[in-house]
């Protein structure tokens, strides 16, 4: 939250790790699917957030406990509710040679708050960004915001006449398919320098020397393979072909454990895995029910719900790789309770049928079931789970799975009628996911980005607005549980699991586990 006056200065080397004699060294990095895009405002897709935060910057940043620490700015000031001013880090240079100023920073929050920017969340309250002089810049805000510095994080800045060169000045349209020069290339400020990027093959991260900051590791060179094969991943590490590997399988755990070249080390992460489901067409395609779409019936929805083991799920499918969860935000982002977290409905497979037979569909439906296989643990596998227990109850369930890159457009352009998907939560606070996923779709603005159902709720639609400007803490509280049960209790989305991440590298890897699954090789040593 901003104070009236909140100045904060970054003492260089305050946090640096003691690294020894060790020397420079690459960082073999693996993982199930590749990023998406190299323009910063593309998409909002975790691996893709992983790599261009070590290539571009915000004005503030995450320290490693994610508090709110400077980056480009080195100081803010509330001039007014809607009105701050940030001081901007002089001397900092793009990987060009080229200088950060003002201009830079206006542009590019121009940017990203301008469709077909998929990263609209991070500027969502923003309604100008100005320039004071070259160093200073004013943001004008739609209304006060509580969180807005855990939103600009992802605000990453570009070079202004960089992008113009290249007829960038537009973030890529990523739904719309389209490719760009900087959805090819990149030009930040940050730690590592994109050196290159060959799609399914590899992404290269070479050590910018000229970075304002100092790393805490003794990594100047990354180097991403995307292995989608479970059995590659693990071949990889396990013979030292790669250090390390984000998505290690979870069939693989034990063996990586007893390797005594290997090492784990896990944590919760801040996402929730769910299946959502389209409420907006008056016909649902392939059902079989003509003129009708049964997920608009709250007792459907209902029922698909109770007819999901999610214990079963966390026992067999998951390997204990989970927490079952019972709305649609994990336990460390600001909003969650343990008594949201509880089931909506218990488990029961003839309540489910009955719920069915009530809604009009004694004898069920056909229902198309969409899911990455490239993406988050187990993805595909939780989805053949689910498609099995859909069927038991009547409701005669195919499985289509695909990439993430394939997979995530169909969503965003709701093409599809169920469907299963993760989400992170960039700020820590639930209005990330209430904006994103809960608020009626809007064209190509922030709000519903990813409200892949499509549903709409105007008493939802109202409170989420309230959060967005509530300063008093209790008020807001109250509204953030209100809308997080609302949601749960009209079953808009079915939560199945806030996900528990592994990460598995060779002995000599020295890191720190991050809740937002993102690797960060400038805190990481290779000895």
């Amino acid at each position: 939250m901003l104070h009236k006056t909140f100045r904060m200065t970054l003492l260089a080397g305050a946090a640096l790790l003691a690294l020894g004699t060790a020397q420079a060294a690459t960082l073999r990095w693996a993982g199930a699917n590749d990023i998406l895009t190299v323009d910063p405002h593309a998409q909002n897709h975790q691996t893709t957030h992983a790599f261009l935060q070590q290539v571009y910057e915000s004005l503030v940043r995450y320290d490693d406990k994610f508090q709110i620490e400077p980056a480009l700015a080195t100081q803010w000031e509330q001039i007014s509710p809607t009105q701050v001013r940030f001081t901007l880090r002089k001397g900092v240079k793009f990987h060009d040679g080229s200088p950060l100023t003002a201009d830079d920073v206006v542009f590019s929050l121009t940017r990203a708050m301008t469709p077909p920017s998929n990263m609209q969340s991070a500027t969502q309250s923003v309604k100008e960004a100005k320039k004071v002089d070259d160093h200073t810049v004013d943001l004008f805000l739609k209304g006060p915001n509580p969180i807005l510095l855990r939103e600009l994080t992802e605000a990453r800045i570009m070079n202004k006449a960089w992008a113009e060169k290249h007829n960038s000045v537009k973030s890529q349209d990523y739904g719309g398919k389209e490719e760009s020069y900087a959805s090819r290339n990149a030009n930040g400020t940050g730690p590592f320098k994109m050196v290159g990027w060959q799609p399914d093959v590899k992404v290269t991260l070479a050590k910018n020397a000229d970075w304002w900051d100092k790393p805490r590791g003794n990594i100047d060179e990354v180097v991403f393979t995307p292995i989608k094969s479970a059995a590659t991943r693990t071949a990889a590490l396990v013979s030292g072909q790669v250090d390390f590997v984000v998505d290690p399988p979870p069939q693989d755990l034990a063996r990586m454990k007893s390797t005594p070249e290997l090492k784990l080390i896990e944590g919760a992460e801040n996402r929730t895995i769910y299946l959502g489901m389209d409420q907006f067409r008056d016909e649902l395609p392939g059902a079989g029910t003509p003129g009708k779409n049964p997920l608009k019936d709250k007792r459907v929805r209902q029922a698909l719900y109770q007819a999901i083991d999610s214990a079963g799920l966390h026992k067999n499918t998951m390997r204990g790789l989970s927490v079952p969860a019972g709305v649609m935000v994990a336990p460390m982002v600001h909003g969650w309770s343990k008594q949201l977290d509880e089931r909506a409905a218990k488990y029961d497979v003839e309540a489910a049928k009955k719920l069915l037979a009530d809604a009009g569909y004694p004898n069920g439906f056909a229902l198309k079931l969409e899911c990455p296989n490239d993406r988050y643990v187990n993805d595909e596998a939780i989805c053949q789970a689910v498609t099995a227990m859909w069927t038991r109850i009547g409701v005669k369930t195919t499985l289509s799975a695909a990439p993430m890159a394939q997979f995530v457009t169909r969503v965003m352009n709701n093409d599809v009628n169920a469907y299963l998907f993760g989400w992170g939560v960039a700020t820590f606070d639930a209005l990330y996911s209430l904006d994103s996923l809960m608020s009626t779709k809007q064209g190509k603005t922030a709000a519903g980005v990813y409200n892949g159902g499509r549903f709409s709720d105007a008493k939802l639609d109202a409170m989420i607005q309230q959060i967005k400007t509530e300063m008093d803490t209790s008020k807001r509280d109250a509204l953030l549980n209100d809308a997080l049960k609302l949601t749960k209790d009209e079953y808009y989305y079915i939560p199945l699991h806030h996900q528990i991440r592994p990460w598995a590298m060779r002995k000599g890897v020295e890191t720190v586990h991050r809740a937002d699954d993102r690797p960060m090789p400038i805190w990481t040593t290779i000895k």
